[in-house]
């Protein structure tokens, strides 16, 4: 150990230090973290820790629950599309009512959201850039704005990278096919917004290794793939991708059944499920994780789980978006690590992670009296131990044992018991049921206190804000109002050839009510 780094005594009412099963953890009662940098040196109860280490500094005064930090695990923008004057939609439109939004400055869009997250426990995001605007030059600068974000507020970041080379307007239609269809006045406006996605395969591969080059090294930086979805990927995309990661050893976060027209469209493209497709190029490994699944069949989930494919569950985001409910229940039965996203926003417009675990473990609560419903222990591990598994940080994160780095919140017990809790609660059900982010009394990522009592340590948050507000306020130009126009008149055409796309020969996982 080195002399230069600081010993800290973290003192906790409750350590939540690691799952023991998928459903429990081990808790240490009056614990605390003996902390070296940014490394965890040990766990224990806190007065041994205290009588061994008498010249450790002490954060905490006994009075806070401590859990692992929570990983997002399914990010992209700061704003939120409410925000940005785009109303919920089902996904196929809402991604194209997108085009009237105004570009919000990367730098000040990342730490928006990192506020967000960050206040209610969050410590490593999982950001993910599946579709990428402009040239190899500009797509550079963006990811530089968004990594520095999120290095000036102090909060860990795997950045996922992809490109769209097909049916990048309608996720059923090759581009030039889809602007034919439209009427002769909308065209050259709509080859305008064509234009945003200069980047080809080649480019997008030497951007991608050139930026693992740089930001290799930097303690709260990872890079990984984040191929954007099947209909948005060629034969020869999928195969890049799935050659770029087995020869790197990348991880990869790939959107794949979100909706039924989703799952409708690999039936029309290969003759089967998506799961049957991406198997055909090798992509299903322990490397991989599929964000949403919402309508994965059982025999992709057996392939899944027999692959050690991990799965990322985005309830708010599928609520919103009319997208479903993925069969958690299932997943489970089947041994699927599932973690947890946030994903654009959650039910309430934000980044609130405490909400987002109450919404996985209320939403999955089936009519009967059987078990397999979720658990407080079992949706926690989601939004932490998973949730590492997806990221590139892996063990090192998601867990507070010895040799983990030191990402947790502190939350503050006397805010989830009063005025009253009946002392057979158990602590970790109080706290995943009544916890706000006001409660979150203190962040600590690798060791530093980046967030205690609605401050950040790094960053003037009120000043962040009125900038966003200035940049924001500013009129419109022509091309904006243009493309809001354009998103307008392009939502109605798209929505007509969804007419009769899908059958109705589901049959759905849960049963919620019946009608006769």
């Amino acid at each position: 150990m080195s002399p230069s780094k600081k010993i800290v005594l973290i003192r906790g009412r409750q350590v939540f230090s690691h799952p023991t099963t998928r459903h429990d953890w081990h808790v240490v009662e009056n614990g605390g973290l003996l902390v070296a940098g940014d490394t965890i040196l040990d766990v224990g109860e806190f007065q041994g820790l205290r009588e061994a280490n008498p010249g450790a500094t002490v954060i905490g005064d006994g009075s806070h629950v401590i859990l692992p930090g929570f990983v997002n695990s399914h990010h992209h923008i700061g704003l939120t599309t409410i925000q940005l004057g785009v109303p919920d939609l089902p996904l196929e439109l809402w991604l194209n009512a997108r085009l009237k939004q105004r570009p919000v400055d990367p730098y000040l869009d990342t730490l928006y959201s990192a506020f967000e997250m960050i206040g209610s426990g969050v410590t490593t995001v999982q950001h993910l850039r599946g579709g990428q605007f402009g040239n190899a030059q500009a797509v550079n600068d963006t990811a530089d704005a968004i990594i520095k974000a999120y290095e000036d507020v102090g909060m860990r970041v795997s950045l996922g990278m992809g490109v769209r080379d097909q049916n990048r307007l309608h996720q059923q239609m090759d581009d030039e096919t889809f602007v034919a269809t439209l009427p002769a006045e909308m065209r050259e406006r709509v080859g305008r917004q064509l234009q945003r996605f200069p980047l080809s395969l080649d480019d997008f591969f030497d951007v991608y290794a050139d930026m693992s080059r740089r930001y290799s090294g930097r303690p709260l930086v990872r890079t990984q793939l984040a191929p954007p979805n099947l209909h948005w990927m060629s034969d020869a995309s999928l195969a890049r991708f799935a050659e770029a990661s087995a020869k790197s050893g990348d991880l990869m976060h790939l959107h794949l059944d979100e909706t039924q027209y989703q799952k409708e469209y690999a039936r029309r493209r290969g003759g089967g499920s998506a799961i049957d497709y991406i198997a055909g190029f090798d992509l299903l490994s322990p490397r991989l994780t599929l964000g949403h699944g919402v309508w994965l069949n059982e025999n992709d989930v057996d392939r899944i789980a027999n692959h050690n494919v991990h799965i990322c569950h985005n309830c708010s985001s599928n609520f919103r978006l009319r997208s479903g409910i993925a069969p958690l229940n299932y997943f489970e039965k089947k041994g699927v690590e599932v973690a947890i996203g946030i994903d654009e926003a959650g039910i309430n417009d934000d980044r609130d992670m405490l909400q987002e675990m109450r919404m996985v473990l209320n939403a999955h609560r089936v009519p009967g009296v059987e078990d397999g419903v979720p658990t407080a222990g079992q949706v926690l591990r989601m939004a932490t131990r998973c949730g590492a598994l997806t990221t590139p940080f892996g063990d090192r994160i998601g867990h507070l044992v010895p040799g983990a780095l030191a990402d947790l919140s502190m939350i503050e017990w006397s805010s989830v018991a009063k005025p009253y809790l009946d002392p057979d609660t158990p602590v970790l059900a109080a706290v995943l049921h009544r916890a706000k982010p006001s409660s979150v009394a203190r962040v600590i990522i690798g060791g530093e206190i980046v967030y205690e009592e609605g401050h950040f340590s790094r960053i003037d948050r009120e000043a962040i804000m009125e900038r966003i507000e200035e940049v924001m306020s500013r009129p419109r130009t022509p091309l904006e109002d243009e493309a809001r126009q354009t998103a307008k008149e392009i939502v109605r055409h798209i929505r007509a050839s969804y007419g009769g796309y899908v059958g109705k020969e589901h049959r759905p996982y849960y049963t919620y009510n019946s009608k006769k």
